[in-house]
């Protein structure tokens, strides 16, 4: 039986907890959330296997490029990603990997692009279920009055992850 291979990685913004199945990045997510049990449940319940700490190839490419990035010297991941979630989720996911690094955008224009205007409550709920955070965007949604608002890593790790990209000091909407 196939298992999601765990490791943790301490990034200069918190520690991370990536994992990887069948040679893609499923998890890549803050270790201290405030959901971290029910993410891990939903996770392993949905590729129906278990976590076991180990390394993997795609876990270590992931931990360079997460380096490169922190660094400045990445804005964007090239890692194979397997996503656990609904078919809601994942459109939301997809859409926030559209958002260009150095850009923000609201959960009223997320939710526009998704043709669903009726559902940013939704959208706000599916980007906090978000399990590859830094990889899968989500950092970059904010409030429509241009407030930081939910994060998983709390909202100094997004302040320092949109000061990093330099997208919040001049609010470059996407």
């Amino acid at each position: 039986m196939s298992e999601i291979k765990v490791q943790y990685y301490k990034s200069p913004f918190g520690e991370l907890i990536l994992g990887s199945f069948e040679n893609k990045l499923c998890l890549c997510d803050w270790k201290h959330r405030k959901s971290r049990s029910s993410i891990d449940k939903r996770i392993c319940k949905f590729f129906d296997t278990q976590y076991k700490e180990a390394t993997s190839r795609v876990s270590d490419k992931a931990k360079k490029q997460l380096e490169e990035y922190f660094d400045s010297k990445r804005t964007d991941f090239d890692i194979p990603l397997t996503l656990a979630g609904s078919v809601f989720q994942k459109s939301v996911w997809q859409e926030l990997l559209k958002i260009p690094y150095g850009k923000t955008t609201t959960y009223k224009k997320l939710s526009a692009k998704l043709q669903n205007e009726g559902a940013i409550r939704a959208i706000a709920s599916a980007n906090g279920a978000n399990a590859l955070s830094i990889i899968i965007p989500c950092h970059r949604v904010i409030g429509t009055n241009g407030k930081l608002v939910g994060y998983a890593g709390g909202i100094p790790a997004k302040r320092k992850l949109l000061q990093l990209e330099g997208s919040h000091a001049q609010l470059t909407l996407f």
